[in-house]
């Protein structure tokens, strides 16, 4: 093998190399997975406070007063 033909050779697989590693980042997508966290948290809610919903109402069945010592405070700035 000739030293021409080596880096011929050397040129085609750097040149291969920077196709693939384009084509990745053109389609934007891994080869793997993301990893992404999700989490739902669930309140419990109490149907005489927060209102209810009824098949029967057109607007929302709210109660005709809210308990204000229920509700939780509202955050801070610095919580945000």
């Amino acid at each position: 093998m000739q030293l021409g033909e080596f880096i011929a050779n050397l040129f085609a697989a750097l040149l291969l190399a920077a196709v693939i590693a384009g084509v990745f980042l053109a389609f934007g997508r891994s080869p793997w997975p993301e990893r992404r966290a999700e989490m739902t948290v669930l309140f419990p809610t109490d149907a005489t406070t927060t209102g209810s919903v009824r098949g029967a109402c057109f607007e929302p069945c709210l109660p005709s007063r809210f308990d204000l010592e229920r509700a939780p405070p509202r955050p801070s700035p610095d919580q945000l």
